[in-house]
This record gives C-alpha cells, structure tokens and sequence, in this order.
C-alpha cells in the first residue's frame, strides 16, 4: 500500500524537480498559500459548516497521529457540546469516532499491512454482531409488511450506530495503553457534570452558560447514571485520593440525587438507575454492606419503588404492552430481525390500546431483537 502510494504521480513529480536542483520548498509553501486563499473565497461564497469543519478535521487528524487516545476522548466530549447532526441523526461524536476509526485502520494496512486486535477473544464476536447488522440491514429491505420502512438515511444511521460503537470498542482495546488520559477525562466530565447541576440548583447563573455547554440530548438518563457511578465509584475505590476531592465527589452525588429525586423526582429514569448502582457500588466495596441493606434497606427501597411505580403506573403498563407488540411484530422474521429503525415504522399496524401510532419499545434488549433477531 505505502509503496503504491509512493508511486503516484505527484509524488514522482517532486522526486523529478529535485532531481532537476529546483527547491519544491517554496512551491509547497505557495501552494498551502493559495489553498488557503481558494477555500477562504469558497467559503465566502457558499457558507457550509463542512467546508468550515475542514480545517478541525485536519487538526483532529494531526492529534490522532500524536495522541489517538487524547484525540477519542475530546471527540466524545465534544458530541456533548457541540450540537451538530449529520446524516441519519449521527452526532459530532458518532462521526468523528467513525473517522478515527477509519484512520486507525487504514495506519494498521500502511505501516504493519494487516488488521490485528489486541485481544481476539473479545474482536471475534464483536465482529460477528457487526456481520449480524449488516445482514439484517440487508433483509431489512425486504417488504416485511405492507408499508413504508424507514426511511434509508434512518436505516443508515440505525446500521451505523451498531458499526461505529463496536468499532469504538475495538479501537479503545487496541490504543489505550495507560490511564493518564482517560483519567483526565473522567474528572473532565464529573466537573462537567457539575456544571449542569448548578445550572439546576441556581437557574440565574446557568443561564449563562447552559445553553452553550449542553447540546440537545446530553443530558438523558444515562448522563445522571454515569454521573452518579462515576463519582461515587471514585470516592469509595480510589485509595489515593485525598480527603478534599473525596468529599468533592460525595457532595457532587449528594447534588445529582437532589436535582434528580428531589426537583424531578416523577423521572424515573433519571434517579432509579442511579441509586441501585451506588447499592451495587456498596456491596461491591463489602459484602457487609448486604446486611445493613438487609436490616435498614429494604423496606425503605421497596416503599420507593413501589411508590414510585405506582405513581407512574400508566407509563408502566403502556410500556409493557410496546414490548409485547414490538415482539409480535419481529415474528415476520425473529432470526435477523426487521433490520435498523424499520419496527417503528409498522407500529401504526398494530394499534396500541386503539391508537394506531408510531412508539418504540423504550427497551434496549427489545429494540435489539427487533432490529438484529435472535441472533443479533
């Protein structure tokens, strides 16, 4: 590959002038000049925020060059910021970790001319579910039911979503060696985490700020659990911090479960998931910790839970029926599924208490058997 590279002919055009005594020195310094000056006149006459995005995405592939797991990690922090969506609904950080990982794998075919895994025990059958979607994107194409599937960008987006994750999986397995940089950003993203807690609890100072720093969708349910386990985890495991950021992060929980249970506590998804991870946390760090829950724990839990089921009762039950229909609906073909995004569009054909609508199943196991089968 790299000596079919070396072969092209603007490469053999340089090798010529040198040969020739003609400096190419100043003949590439003119020429960035007026690359420069022709996409400064493009973008002048037709704004487009991918011309505009040209330049990051040479600097971000400079970084992946030096600093591939530096270069990850502010990709997936800057999806959280920036709010941009490309094709299929695919956000900063789905498209910028999809292009990471096409420079990774192309490096791997240029320097060592084959593609390898640090550990195949896991890349095999993370490559298997990848081969498993991109069937069922295929069958997916089949009319299934007599309507309108997903539309294609939708299918794309759903197919990607699948490729780009385990894609990110495999990257992470092979390019992280240490924990210097994932360590800077997990702090990087609990004091972003705080952010948007203070925004809660002081509405006149996160107006200030919350609009520019959290794009639409950041902060979803998963956002308040990885908050609250990430925060809590390191204040219980980590034996070598001191007391200050210690307490810093039991303050940080103390303030996400206030804002979540306490300011909008009718959401469920926003404080159950959080809570039994930090008793997970605790039984992990000792099994002592079983019997407190045992002697002090569990009525209060079962009080909360039940409560809390039973103020949303509705919403459960409705859910449940979704789940029972999506199933009904993926026995037209249970092995590979109806393929990305497509079980939302046939939902119509089958009314859910009398109302012919589009839902999803708000199931991710679900939503996995619907769209990849059994197999997937």
């Amino acid at each position: 590959m790299l000596h079919v590279v070396r072969t092209l002919p603007e490469f053999n055009l340089v090798r010529l002038l040198r040969r020739r005594g003609i400096d190419t020195t100043p003949l590439l310094q003119w020429g960035v000049i007026i690359a420069v000056l022709l996409a400064s006149v493009l973008i002048g006459l037709r704004p487009s925020i991918l011309l505009l995005a040209l330049p990051v995405g040479a600097a971000g592939a400079l970084l992946f060059l030096r600093q591939p797991t530096l270069s990850l990690l502010l990709v997936l922090q800057a999806g959280m910021v920036v709010p941009f969506y490309g094709p299929g609904g695919l956000n900063l950080t789905m498209i910028g970790t999809a292009a990471l990982i096409g420079l990774w794998i192309v490096g791997m075919l240029i320097e060592q001319r084959r593609i390898w895994f640090t550990s195949s025990e896991t890349a095999k059958p993370a490559l298997i579910f990848v081969l498993v979607a991109i069937l069922a994107f295929v069958v997916g194409q089949l009319p299934w039911y007599r309507t309108q599937a997903a539309p294609m960008n939708a299918q794309i987006g759903g197919l990607m979503v699948f490729v780009i994750s385990i894609g990110a999986f495999l990257f992470v397995g092979n390019k992280f060696k240490d924990l210097y940089w994932i360590e800077w950003f997990t702090w990087g993203f609990l004091i972003y985490g705080f952010l948007h807690m203070v925004s809660w609890l002081v509405p006149r100072l996160g107006d200030l700020y919350a609009s520019a720093l959290f794009a639409y969708g950041t902060n979803g349910s998963m956002f308040w659990t990885w908050i609250v386990i990430l925060a809590f985890s390191q204040a219980v495991f980590n034996a070598r911090l001191t007391i200050v950021p210690r307490l810093a992060l039991f303050v940080l929980v103390a303030m996400t479960m206030y804002v979540a249970y306490v300011l909008n506590g009718d959401w469920k998804s926003g404080w159950m998931p959080a809570a039994i991870g930090v008793a997970v946390i605790l039984l992990l760090r000792s099994w002592r910790f079983g019997y407190l829950f045992a002697v002090m724990g569990i009525y209060p839990a079962m009080k909360i839970f039940s409560s809390a089921l039973a103020s949303d009762e509705y919403s459960y039950s409705t859910r449940v029926d979704a789940w029972t229909i999506v199933l009904e609906i993926v026995k037209a073909n249970p092995i590979l599924g109806l393929g990305p995004a497509n079980y939302y569009w046939y939902t119509p054909l089958f009314p859910i208490r009398g109302y012919a609508v589009n839902f999803n199943s708000h199931n991710q196991y679900i939503d996995l058997i619907a769209q990849t089968g059994i197999v997937g």
